[in-house]
């Protein structure tokens, strides 16, 4: 900590010997299964960690939104699937516009209202826009029901501005199992995608993509023989929720909120300077109960995050052990890294245990 002692608090921190060892894991899984790399720069916003990943051999990058994708263009990267529903058209216009300048976007879709408006507008333009079809593989949230897919897939080839490029899922009820139910729901999801993509070669489609994504589940997903892309995010910071799936250990969470203690108004409660605002109120999305309070205090076992306020996290001592004084700092991991990281408009890289450099979280705030 005597590294960290003149960053003011709260902070992010980044240890980039994790970060880059985290990438590199992930790319060197996928190798291995013999797969792309996509990965979701969702969790991270970074157009530094997208191109971090770029180089260590991700095939292009995964984002949720159109925003998210101007970011990711303007810093060089090209290869975007905007894994989300368009159906304004004003954001349909900006992927277009990127398209024009030479992104290399693809799209989502689940449905015909959506489908059309994309299509007039690729027509309108004399352009031919790759789509993916989204796969619900138990997750309930968009997405085609599996026996549907080919049905949909075959009403595609009346829309001749837009070409299909392959089958997407997201299995995302993961993240509200418990850590003995993951290996099972990341087989399963391949197992889906394999049943869906056999179907639509009996019906006549060849080369197309069969593309997973969850961080938790694609360490079993990619070995499915049908799966040809991955899209996991949360993989390059993980989490208090990754540590109690079972997916990392706390020593590959390369990212912390770095906090003050300014209060001890009673034996038992500790009082830091980092509260929702910056830690977010997320106890995991889709009922997980893999967590205790709002992260964890790294490196004091006694002491437990209870409750935030917007400006303020309150931590009671649970046991005897070691307690930070007043105006100590003090490192936690948090339970959701993604909004985190979109909470704050900086990453505090750290090496060797000292402060090296910024990166500005360019695409926070980028929901549209």
């Amino acid at each position: 900590m005597e590294g960290l002692k003149f960053i003011d608090t709260p902070a992010l921190i980044l240890d980039k010997a994790v970060l880059l060892k985290n990438i590199q894991e992930m790319s060197a899984l996928a190798n291995k299964a013999g797969v792309k790399l996509r990965p979701h720069i969702k969790a991270h916003k970074c157009s530094k960690i997208s191109n971090l990943q770029i180089a260590n051999g991700a095939s292009g990058i995964t984002v949720a939104k159109v925003s998210e994708a101007e970011v990711m263009f303007s810093a060089g990267i090209k290869d975007i699937l905007i894994a989300y529903q368009l159906i304004n058209t004003e954001k349909i216009n900006r992927v277009i516009s990127l398209i024009k300048k030479g992104a290399s976007i693809s799209c989502l879709l689940d449905n015909l209202c959506q489908t059309k408006k994309l299509n007039n507008a690729a027509k309108e333009n004399n352009l031919i826009i790759d789509t993916y079809v989204e796969v619900d593989s138990g997750l309930k949230r968009t997405g085609l029901e599996p026996e549907d897919v080919v049905g949909f897939v075959n009403e595609l080839k009346s829309f001749d501005g837009l070409r299909f490029k392959g089958i997407l899922t997201h299995a995302g009820q993961v993240y509200g199992a418990l850590k003995v139910n993951v290996p099972a729901i990341g087989h399963q999801e391949g197992m889906i995608m394999e049943k869906v993509a056999k179907s639509l070669e009996n019906a006549g489609f060849v080369d197309f993509e069969v593309s997973v994504g969850a961080t938790p589940t694609v360490k079993y997903s990619a070995y499915n023989p049908k799966v040809t892309e991955i899209r996991p995010g949360n993989y390059v910071f993980n989490d208090a929720i990754q540590v109690g799936l079972g997916t990392a250990e706390r020593d590959r969470c390369s990212l912390k909120v770095l906090t003050t203690v300014i209060s001890k108004p009673a034996p038992d409660r500790i009082i830091i300077d980092a509260g929702s605002k910056t830690l977010a109120l997320d106890k995991g999305a889709h009922g997980t109960e893999v967590v205790t309070g709002f992260g964890i205090v790294n490196g004091y076992p006694n002491l437990i995050l209870e409750r935030l306020s917007e400006e303020h996290g309150v931590i009671k001592v649970s046991s005897a052990g070691k307690v930070p004084a007043i105006g100590d700092k003090i490192l936690i991991i948090p339970n959701h890294a993604c909004p985190v990281a979109n909470l704050a408009e900086e990453l505090i890289l750290i090496e060797h245990g000292k402060e090296n450099e910024s990166w500005v979280i360019d695409a926070r705030g980028k929901n549209k």
